[in-house]
């Protein structure tokens, strides 16, 4: 029988063993047990920050906020975690309003807003090397019974992982950490292939 697989992924970048993708099944099945860092984008927003009478009512720094799709997609994934019965444990976070947003749709546990992941009040464009390298650390390291979660933006992520190539609008990379410095790069799912793991 022919197994079905995630999205292509290429290969990973120094500090990282080559990507070995797992079949879906083995994936959810995987993510069941702990152990892996989820690395997302956060879900569709629009490139310009609301006018006030467009905002969000909490959103009172007129920041950059999620789209109805990016809305929507993070209330799935959010849902389709839980359905799955996948634990998440730490989840870290941009603290810019569009990543806290994804994180609240799609109801993760206790989220801890994290500088290094955000964007500098600069709109992505100040993203540096202490943030690559804390973004670069804290994939390595593993941890046991449940699933950490960071969420940040595509600079950050191309800054600390420039071998991952794109990573679309609220998609995961799924990382196994070894404990000594290294993680193996198990799967990516884009934020619409939750719902469909299920």
């Amino acid at each position: 029988m022919r197994r079905k697989y995630l999205t292509p992924l290429l290969l990973a970048c120094a500090g990282l063993s080559q990507a070995q993708q797992l079949a879906t099944t083995d994936l959810v099945d995987a993510l069941r047990k702990g152990g892996y860092v989820i690395v997302m984008r956060h879900a569709s927003s629009p490139r310009e920050a609301p006018d006030k009478a467009s905002a969000n009512p909490d959103n009172v720094k007129l920041e950059r906020q999620l789209d109805e799709a990016g809305r929507a997609s993070a209330t799935a994934m959010g849902k389709a975690i839980r359905d799955l019965k996948i634990p998440i444990g730490e989840v870290f976070t941009s603290p810019t309003y569009r990543a806290m947003e994804t994180v609240r749709l799609a109801q993760l546990p206790n989220p801890h807003a994290q500088s290094e992941l955000g964007d500098g009040g600069q709109s992505m464009q100040a993203t540096n090397d202490t943030q690559a390298a804390w973004l670069k650390d804290r994939v390595s390291r593993a941890s046991s019974g449940a699933n950490v979660v960071i969420v940040t933006h595509m600079p950050n992520i191309s800054r600390a992982f420039s071998e991952w190539g794109a990573v679309a609008d609220g998609e995961a990379v799924v990382l196994k950490p070894d404990g000594k410095g290294s993680a193996t790069i198990v799967g990516r799912i884009k934020i619409d292939e939750w719902a469909r793991l299920r």
